[in-house]
């Protein structure tokens, strides 16, 4: 194997990439919104503070994605840090074709009306500060504007090699 084949992912086939992409485990978000009065959800993995001065976050999402038309007229936004316990919940906001807030989903609504989800270890409310598309997902950055954290957060819940888990803490 060259050095250009593994230093390019644009050589990488999509199903290689996805693969060697596998072993990096990431923290697992549902963002969700309020469009005209309905909530929106996913489930993501590719959420990451962007800035402390303004505080800024942001998580990519596909083009292809059926949430995207809906969630991408939201002003305003919520990410719900989800447990170790709650992989049913991330596997329901993942789903295609699922009513993710219907029961049983327990949430109710935070600031500027944004759904929050119950039992998340902590739920940051956004507005929408830039969104850009970058290769075949957008990128949505939002400005924090509320944070709520649970007085005793549990471990996070983490995707790994295709899988949704738990961490031991680090000590």
């Amino acid at each position: 194997m060259s050095i250009a084949e593994t230093a390019s992912p644009s050589l990488a086939e999509a199903d290689r990439f996805r693969a060697t992409l596998r072993n990096h485990p990431a923290g697992v978000v549902i963002i969700t919104a309020s469009v005209e009065g309905r909530p929106v959800g996913l489930t993501a993995t590719s959420f990451t503070s962007v800035s402390l001065a303004p505080p800024l976050v942001s998580f990519y999402i596909a083009e292809s994605s059926t949430t995207w038309p809906a969630l991408r007229r939201a002003g305003e936004f919520g990410v719900q840090l989800l447990t170790e316990e709650q992989s049913d919940l991330a596997d329901r906001f993942a789903r295609r074709g699922e009513d993710r807030f219907a029961a049983p989903t327990a949430w109710s609504r935070g600031p500027s009306q944004v759904p929050l989800l119950d039992g998340a270890s902590a739920h940051l409310v956004c507005s929408r500060f830039d969104t850009r598309l970058i290769g075949d997902h957008w990128l949505v950055v939002g400005e924090v504007t509320h944070t709520l954290v649970l007085d005793d957060p549990r471990p996070p819940l983490v995707y790994h090699r295709g899988a949704f888990g738990g961490v031991s803490a680090l000590r």
